[in-house]
């Protein structure tokens, strides 16, 4: 089987999201496992990573690369996803590919909202920078 560079299921939908802005949702269930979304991003070397960072973008942005010196804009729907400690999907990078991919990590139901834990460094119970000020 080929690669897949790009892939949203058509089941899930962006809504209005209580007290958060936009979320994304799903409107059938979802198995544990279930890859969801694939999405290409589009890479910033450390130094175009600044700039990104005195903009409106920074609080859309992902670090990149095994240093995590760079920065992706995910495509897609990745951005939209919402931040909870105790997520229902999980994010995965392809480097190589410049890709991201989100995972179901427990069953959902219909009608549900997707949630990623925004801390990829393993500290998944660390507020996130909009939970410290």
């Amino acid at each position: 089987m080929p690669y897949i560079y790009s892939m949203i299921l058509p089941f899930l939908t962006i809504a209005p999201s209580p007290s958060r802005g936009r979320g994304v949702f799903t409107t059938q269930a979802i198995a544990k496992g279930t890859t969801i979304e694939i999405a290409p991003v589009i890479v910033f070397d450390p130094t175009q990573r600044m700039k990104l960072e005195e903009t409106l973008l920074y609080d859309y942005i992902f670090e990149w690369g095994e240093d995590d010196k760079s920065a992706a804009v995910a495509l897609g729907y990745v951005s939209i996803y919402n931040h909870a400690i105790q997520a229902n999907c999980r994010y995965d990078m392809d480097f190589e590919f410049e890709t991201m991919s989100i995972i179901t990590t427990r069953d959902i139901k219909q009608g549900e909202e997707l949630f990623v834990n925004y801390n990829a460094d393993g500290e998944a119970d660390k507020p996130v920078w909009f939970e410290q000020h």
